[in-house]
């Protein structure tokens, strides 16, 4: 089994390559947010998005699902939007007397929910099932969603007029979220003489199948048992962080991240592996990826907004104060690979 998986791993790394290479042909820079999209495709995870208009956030949801040749569908969330606006609903048809079922645009692969806190909190709670079941209810009948099914929801930092705040049972079904920032002046550059330009359209180099089949080929990477329990201390010290000698910051934090931050730390760190062409995860791709998996987990204190204390700050914090494991030795990663 061993020697299979060694060989397919040329392959798999091969075509992920291609993905990221159409898709960075239309899109300029903003590398850790790409990295990040692609770890929650391949992590089965769904991705929250802040940062300013016009940084290239539907662009690429769109770009990746022409790669990948999946459906895309974007809904501009408004104080107007009703949960059937999402799921769909049932339409009486007066010719045949029968009600029929009307789809809404969440049966796709890569649903873009644009500007998601502009909506009320019961359009808001109509995505926590298909987030996390992956199907929706219409009249008492569950309808699966396709697979692979990603949400990508983005917020604007900027305007907080006319906006609701997330539920927070809503938010913790994020697997990330990740901040966007500006693009540097020659990426700018580059960006103004693409949209000026000849427009680029992204070729497709993968079908949904394949990437199933990579999602699958992600699961099975070797996780240290150390590591597990990294993640585990990491996520309990932002409930009690006096536990690692940080009992400074509890009067920053009302609710520390739940076991979903956990769970969350280990499937993005094997898909960040996954990305970097390795068959283990190993203590720097837990730590890469936890101010992005634990930052919106985290419920702050007045006393913590009043001082400018941002959720990132105490996770450097943890993270200092909580030691990495061992690499896992090489002989455990060719044990596993032989179960």
């Amino acid at each position: 089994m061993a020697e299979r998986r060694d060989k397919s791993a040329p392959a798999v790394a091969s075509l992920m390559e291609e993905i990221l290479y159409e898709i960075k042909r239309v899109v300029v820079g903003q590398d850790h947010f790409l990295e990040r999209v692609l770890i929650a495709l391949l992590a089965r995870g769904h991705l929250l998005v802040e940062g300013v208009p016009g940084l290239a956030k539907t662009l690429t949801v769109n770009t990746l699902a022409e790669a990948i040749q999946g459906s895309f569908r974007r809904i501009q969330f408004t104080p107007d939007l009703v949960p059937a606006d999402l799921v769909g609903t049932r339409i009486y048809n007066q010719k045949l007397a029968e009600f029929n079922t009307s789809l809404g645009p969440v049966f796709c692969n890569l649903l873009l929910a644009d500007e998601i806190n502009r909506a009320p909190a019961k359009v808001q709670s109509a995505l926590l099932e298909v987030m996390q079941e992956r199907q929706v209810t219409i009249a008492g009948e569950s309808h699966p969603v396709p697979n692979p099914f990603v949400v990508m929801a983005t917020q604007n930092p900027i305007e907080t007029e006319g906006t609701y705040p997330l539920p927070e049972a809503q938010v913790d079904r994020f697997m990330m979220k990740v901040l966007v920032d500006y693009p540097s002046e020659d990426e700018e550059f580059v960006i103004v003489e693409r949209v000026t330009g000849t427009a680029l359209a992204a070729s497709p180099v993968a079908t949904t199948e394949q990437l199933a089949a990579l999602q699958s080929r992600c699961r099975e990477l070797y996780v240290d048992p150390t590591l597990i329990q990294f993640a585990v201390r990491l996520v309990t010290a932002t409930r009690n962080p006096e536990t690692v000698g940080l009992g400074d910051l509890s009067r920053f934090i009302t609710f520390g991240a739940s076991p979903r931050a956990s769970i969350n730390l280990i499937e993005a760190g094997r898909a960040l592996a996954f990305l970097r062409g390795r068959d283990y995860v190993l203590p720097e791709d837990v730590i890469d990826i936890a101010p992005d998996v634990i930052r919106h987990r985290l419920a702050l204190s007045y006393e913590a907004l009043s001082e400018s204390i941002s959720p990132d700050h105490i996770i450097n914090q943890v993270l200092r104060a909580v030691p990495a494991p061992e690499q896992p030795l090489q002989s455990h990663v060719d044990i596993a690979a032989t179960r």
